[in-house]
């Protein structure tokens, strides 16, 4: 929902913008004011919803630490064990 949520989002909310104040027009059944309300009230709703998921998902995980348990063999032929910790 990242981007893509936040960009319809912004989009509902300009066209239910335009359509509550810049359009006159009220057909049979329905007012297209109540339509452009229905939009911006939507897509504000979208809004945060898509921030929040986007803001969650671009939190590091963890401590940004990896760890990596192998075995070294020096010069002489002696082996050991190898414990590395690298910040990611």
């Amino acid at each position: 929902m990242g981007r893509t949520g936040l960009f319809f989002s912004t989009l509902a909310i300009a066209v239910g913008a335009v359509m509550h104040w810049a359009v006159s027009t009220t057909g049979h059944g329905f007012n297209v004011s109540t339509v452009g309300i229905i939009l911006m009230i939507v897509g504000a709703i979208g809004l945060v919803v898509s921030g929040v998921v986007f803001a969650t998902s671009r939190r590091p995980v963890g401590s940004g630490k990896h760890t990596f348990d192998r075995q070294a063999t020096d010069a002489q032929g002696q082996s050991s064990e190898v414990h590395e910790e690298v910040r990611g």
